[in-house]
């Protein structure tokens, strides 16, 4: 008994004994929602400072190529009646996942158009680049119980990007990805091909391949707290109708999810599903998500459209639900930890932030390969555009 009370109480002064080490030693950020439940934070809504395209081939346009527009089922007729299944595995060209992109189709808009952003380098100097998933896995954190991240983080020329890392659990989750996961990832992007035309006016063409290679891509500027941000997500289609034709409020996101009969299978689609679907489409500014319900044949037999601003009123009342405010507000503690971390200017330094559920957010330090993510022609480019280190901002976005 006396040896088991000695262990336990040996236990309590190791934790407090962590808990009071000077921040310094080892930089840590707790996630649990409980300590992020203040008032929403300040979040500018995102303004679209333009967009490029990649085509089947994954090569980069500074252009609208792929962009496609949104076109739906007449709201009088049948219903639609979508075979998500059609075509599976013959006509389905899935990118390279092997290929490890990084920040690099960003950067190369960033690098065209650099002389363009307003406040120009000073501005770029105080601002955080990175891509929207990236935001939205933070943003989903406190809530997150089964899958852990990485983010490399580095600082040059006084911005901070940041880059994910592929943590080895996802990767061996990837590489044994069972047959009907795949056609599932499939079915969501048939869906796509079924609601979207390639010109205003004209009807959806579904016979086509489905090549996850092809993508349109906006790029914005926002702010979350203090963070000017600088960020590029995948935007499905426009809408042509909408009577707002300013992106990114005339952008429309588009998924699938089986179809429900209990009230138990809504409540978990509330907590969970929707939770990631507000993420993304609220950090890019996204005003609906239309989803398409599919049932065990892999037809999709209903659509329902999901205001991204009305989401959380389905788990307001929920003790288990979500808040938009916990996860606005970690975030915006993350970027904060990032910014006091990563102190040093250097492309080649990398700060790798680690997190695994039910424990908090952890930092070690890289230099070069295979952690160091910004790419030699960016970096050149960049050292030789400017000749001397910008001032650094004043914190005023």
């Amino acid at each position: 008994m006396d040896s088991r009370r000695t262990k336990r109480k040996a236990e309590k002064t190791e934790v407090a004994e962590h808990q009071n080490k000077p921040p310094h030693t080892s930089p840590s950020l707790p996630t649990e929602p409980a300590l992020y439940s203040g008032p929403f934070p300040f979040y500018r809504r995102p303004s679209e400072l333009g967009c490029f395209s990649l085509d089947t081939q994954r090569q980069y346009h500074g252009d609208a190529r792929a962009l496609r527009y949104y076109s739906p089922p007449p709201t009088n007729g049948p219903g639609p009646n979508f075979d998500l299944r059609d075509g599976y595995p013959d006509q389905y060209r899935p990118r390279d996942e092997e290929v490890r992109e990084g920040l690099d189709h960003l950067l190369r808009w960033l690098l065209e158009h650099r002389g363009q952003l307003e406040g120009g380098p000073a501005w770029l100097a105080g601002a955080i680049v990175t891509w929207r998933g990236h935001l939205t896995k933070l943003l989903t954190t406190p809530y997150e119980r089964q899958e852990g991240w990485q983010l490399a983080a580095s600082r040059f020329q006084g911005t901070l990007y940041l880059s994910e890392v592929e943590t080895p659990a996802a990767r061996a989750q990837r590489l044994a990805r069972p047959p009907l996961l795949r056609e599932l990832m499939y079915m969501g992007y048939k869906f796509e091909q079924y609601m979207c035309a390639d010109k205003p006016g004209s009807s959806p063409d579904p016979s086509g391949e489905v090549n996850t290679n092809v993508a349109f891509c906006s790029v914005l500027r926002g702010r979350l707290g203090s963070h000017p941000l600088l960020f590029s997500g995948e935007v499905d289609c426009t809408d042509p109708h909408t009577p707002s034709l300013q992106p990114p409020a005339c952008y429309v996101e588009l998924k699938t999810s089986k179809e429900m009969h209990s009230l138990g299978h809504w409540r978990n689609f509330y907590r969970h599903k929707l939770l990631k679907w507000w993420a993304q489409s609220f950090l890019l500014g996204v005003p609906n998500v239309v989803a398409g319900f599919r049932n065990p044949e892999g037809f999709v037999c209903s659509l329902k459209t999901f205001p991204t601003m009305e989401m959380f009123e389905y788990v307001r009342n929920d003790r288990d639900g979500w808040n938009p405010s916990v996860c606005m507000n970690f975030c915006a503690a993350f970027l904060s930890f990032a910014h006091s971390t990563v102190v040093q200017d250097d492309p080649r330094l990398v700060h790798l932030f680690s997190w695994e559920p039910g424990h908090p957010v952890t930092v070690s330090v890289h230099r070069d390969a295979p952690y160091a993510f910004l790419p030699t022609w960016y970096v050149e480019a960049m050292t030789s555009d400017l000749p001397s280190p910008p001032k650094t901002p004043s914190p005023k976005d």
